[in-house]
């Protein structure tokens, strides 16, 4: 028996033609993807790794083409097999174009089917293999990047996922600090355990504690029975503390204590419960001003940075903007269009220059904007104007009122063809004023 390691994403509307490929595909030791629809197609090709695609042509809603067409652009190694069971002269000359390797016609035998798929992968195997540019590593979940300053980050992910230790997560806003805490906790040996995030920005002050660290019935007005908190909640896994620079003094007082003793105790009680949670939390504050100010606690800082991992702005690592723009069009485009749009490279090319205050977050809504308001692909009329070339205008210098007076009167006269008549209608001064002024 053949030992194929080989994975084959399967796409036809017809469950039972679906059911036939795979039944035989799984006799000769094929792993199977199937998918009903181009769109699902498509989110199988991003998550997972593809060996073969094979495809119907005629389907609803978007065609097999459209399907050949993006595999081509965006993996273009993956070798595609067509079964369809309406073939034309037409549909075979636009499948050799688009670089289909077999073409089978319904319906097929067990045998011709087996020689297609061989003759595919073979063709495959057989291309010579060129370097590549290093590609971002979508073994973290939405984290999208091959750049230097995000390959150290992935290289501290890859040492922390496996263990508990403390972790402080710094950076802009808008960077991406809950996508690194969710990598760390979901791509280690920890993530079938809670992954339970706090904002301590978003919940009053006289509240976090108890949204924390839970409370027993009784314990203040409305505690009308007992609550786990947070930390609680997050028992064997993780709890991620977003914006812990806006908790209060008093907040950090316990969470220090939290954090040296391994245990909380909740409001109303005095007995504290032993926890196992990995802490991780992030600000996009200057924590060593807020020490130096005396608003943030240093031990508690300590405690927290046993490993720090800063993000780099979407300005420092302007290499992941395509890739981060081809996310996000394949996100929106199937959101909204129920296709994939393409960006102009003209388009690009002023994404490209602007600083992006608000890093990927503001990316993010750029590209959501353009997808929705434009038709076929994405061009600079698309973008906000804010973004395309604009003229740094010098400030004219600082004058008297008279003169201001004379220039104004000098244009109106101008734009009036030097009729003085309607220039003072303009001016609402009478003509006497004017050749008054004029003479001055």
């Amino acid at each position: 028996m053949r030992l194929n390691k080989e994975n084959i994403l399967i796409v036809d509307d017809d469950l039972h033609i679906l059911e036939l490929l795979q039944r035989h595909l799984h006799r000769w030791n094929y792993h199977t993807y199937r998918a009903v629809s181009v769109k699902e197609a498509v989110n199988i090709l991003r998550d997972s790794q593809v060996d073969l695609l094979i495809t119907d042509l005629k389907m609803p809603q978007i065609d097999g083409f459209e399907l050949i067409k993006f595999v081509s652009e965006h993996y273009p190694d993956l070798p595609k097999l067509i079964v369809t069971g309406f073939p034309s002269v037409q549909d075979s000359l636009k499948a050799i174009k688009s670089g289909v390797a077999e073409y089978l016609t319904k319906p097929f035998t067990r045998d011709e089917l087996e020689e297609a798929v061989t003759k595919a992968l073979s063709a495959s195997r057989a291309k010579p293999k060129i370097p590549s540019q290093p590609v971002q590593r979508d073994a973290y979940g939405e984290i999208i990047g091959s750049s230097e300053e995000m390959s150290e980050v992935l290289e501290v992910i890859d040492r922390v996922k496996d263990n508990k230790a403390t972790l402080y997560i710094s950076g802009e806003s808008g960077t991406g600090k809950e996508l690194v805490a969710r990598a760390v906790h979901y791509q280690g040996k920890f993530a079938a355990a809670p992954f339970v995030p706090v904002n301590c920005g978003g919940i009053p002050e006289t509240l976090l504690e108890a949204e924390l660290f839970g409370y027993k019935k009784g314990a203040f007005t409305g505690a009308e029975k007992d609550r786990k908190g947070a930390f609680q909640s997050a028992q064997g896994g993780t709890i991620f503390l977003d914006e812990i620079g806006n908790a209060s003094l008093a907040v950090q007082a316990r969470l220090l204590r939290v954090l040296q003793e391994k245990e909380v105790t909740p409001l109303g009680s005095h007995k504290p419960e032993k926890i196992d949670v990995r802490v991780i939390a992030a600000t996009n504050n200057d924590l060593a001003e807020m020490i130096r100010k005396e608003t943030f606690r240093e031990d508690l800082y300590y405690r927290l940075s046993v490993v720090e991992i800063h993000i780099p702005p979407l300005r420092k690592r302007m290499t992941d903007l395509p890739l981060l723009v081809d996310m996000f069009l394949l996100k929106y485009g199937l959101e909204y269009k129920d296709r994939y749009l393409k960006i102009e490279p003209e388009a690009l090319e002023v994404l490209k220059r602007y600083s992006w205050p608000g890093n990927i977050r503001e990316l993010e809504n750029v590209v959501q904007r353009a997808v929705i308001m434009c038709n076929k692909s994405i061009q600079v009329k698309d973008l906000p104007d804010h973004l395309k070339y604009a003229i740094d205008m010098p400030e004219d210098a600082l004058t008297s009122l008279a003169e201001m007076e004379r220039k104004y009167i000098k244009k109106v006269l101008r734009a009036t063809g030097n009729n003085k008549t309607k220039a003072a209608e303009i001016l609402q001064i009478t003509r006497k004023t004017l050749r008054e002024k004029l003479k001055e």
